[in-house]
């Protein structure tokens, strides 16, 4: 299968609704890998060159902007966040991580925001226009029961929005979710803290949801409860789901991908790797031991699951759809127990593994056997996930930077391009425009549209 028709057939499996071809609607884009089949981005810019508009974001907040038809999305806080007591990790180690750029979100100081005027938090959803960075509208929800505590890099407002091209689904670390029509307006509202279990998880939630057909997926691996949910996208009703018992945690966002069998459902998750049938919720198989802070997301390509288990020095590895009960002898293709990413995922591009880790090095392997490629310190604090792209590799920095290199087995950096903000998003990539959301701004760089 060709990469363009493996592409197309992850999209399909994605969402119900055909997207634009340069639609970025969910987490990690329209296949939600981090590829993208887009040409001509941009290589080189700042904070002043090569922006093609730059727009003020009400809210603070760590989610990814999503892109569809003339509206980029982003969901922030508006408000305080309850600080978890005692120390909170950091990626960078044995230094001064604030002069790597690795700081509290907002810089710190509750995660106030001007522009609030009645002491209370909000919740909220922004749409700016495509072209010009105009502000078309705000939806905004109020925090409902007990807020969870967060650590200093980011609030509840963590889980990217995701988008059929119809409705907007925005997730809150409350349990608070929301489907709005594209003018902004409410179509259904629930409260899964309320209703089924409180979000009770460390460092507070940060799945996002994923949209399989008719299907909004949720992975709710919480302290009190844990279990993956599907709802229905057009009214919020529960369509099944799969109870995974209680104290596990995830902050992974699952996968839908194509299996020999039908379509499989990817779960990240502290006591293992876990595979659910992604139209009855019917677990499958499983594999990977316990694993403390399940961070990055699984992706697929060429029929195979490639995936990081997160924390630090995580193991990463290969994985074949289609098994039953205990795969790890008959379905693990490779795993390297040791030098994955702490919380960005991986990307794949023309059978090679990219990856940033938290020491500020870029990792290739091999895509069929996991070998080491190449490895060269880049220099950077990567919470962000990786985008390829045109023959490129866009690793976003914290500390300001969207380091640029060239994909290829012998490493070349291309540019060093610093915003001068915070940024701590995965980038999106639309019509030949990339979309960064700092702290403080939501970014398009590259040439205006036309």
């Amino acid at each position: 299968m060709t990469r363009a028709a493996h592409l197309t057939l992850l999209v399909t499996l994605a969402s119900g609704v055909t997207l634009s071809a340069a639609d970025w609607p969910n987490w990690r884009g329209p296949n939600g890998t981090g590829s993208t089949m887009e040409s001509g981005l941009p290589v080189k810019w700042s904070g002043t060159e090569n922006v093609a508009w730059k727009a003020p974001i009400a809210g603070l907040g760590v989610s990814t902007p999503i892109v569809t038809g003339n509206h980029v999305i982003v969901t922030s806080q508006l408000g305080s966040s309850t600080r978890r007591a005692g120390n909170h990790p950091r990626l960078v180690q044995g230094g001064d991580a604030a002069a790597a750029g690795e700081r509290a979100l907002g810089g710190g100081g509750g995660s106030d925001r001007a522009g609030q005027t009645d002491g209370r938090s909000y919740f909220l959803v922004e749409a700016f226009g495509r072209a010009d960075g105009r502000k078309l509208w705000e939806y905004r929800v109020e925090p409902s029961g007990t807020l969870p505590e967060v650590h200093d890099k980011h609030n509840m407002a963590s889980s990217s929005p995701v988008t059929d091209g119809q409705l907007i689904y925005a997730w809150f670390a409350t349990g608070q979710i929301v489907a709005l029509d594209l003018n902004g307006k409410r179509v259904w509202e629930r409260h899964l803290g309320k209703e089924i279990s409180p979000y009770d998880i460390t460092w507070g939630h940060a799945s996002s949801p994923t949209l399989f057909e008719d299907s909004l997926l949720l992975l709710c691996d919480h302290t009190p409860a844990s279990y993956l949910l599907a709802l229905d996208k057009r009214t919020g009703k529960e369509k099944w789901k799969a109870s995974r018992g209680s104290g596990k945690s995830s902050y992974s966002t699952p996968l839908v991908v194509p299996g020999p069998n039908g379509p499989e459902v990817i779960v990240n998750s502290s006591d293992r790797v876990d595979a659910y049938n992604a139209r009855t919720g019917e677990p499958l198989w499983y594999t990977g031991g316990t694993n403390r802070f399940p961070v990055p997301s699984p992706l697929f390509s060429d029929g195979v699951i490639y995936m990081s288990r997160g924390y630090r020095s995580s193991p990463y590895m290969a994985v074949r759809p289609g098994g039953r009960g205990d795969i790890t002898k008959t379905h693990v293709i490779w795993e390297n127990t040791t030098g994955g990413p702490y919380i960005s995922s991986l990307v794949h591009d023309n059978g090679l593994i990219y990856m940033a880790t938290d020491v500020g090095a870029v990792t290739v392997v091999d895509a069929k056997d996991g070998s080491r490629v190449w490895q060269q310190r880049i220099d950077g604090v990567f919470s962000a996930s990786p985008v390829a792209a045109d023959g490129k590799i866009y690793f976003v920095s914290e500390n300001g930077e969207t380091i640029v290199v060239r994909a290829g087995r012998t490493p070349e950096v291309l540019s060093r391009n610093d915003l001068g903000e915070r940024q701590i998003a995965s980038p999106a990539v639309s019509n030949g425009q990339i979309f960064i959301r700092t702290d403080d701004h939501l970014f398009a760089i590259g040439r205006p549209a036309k």
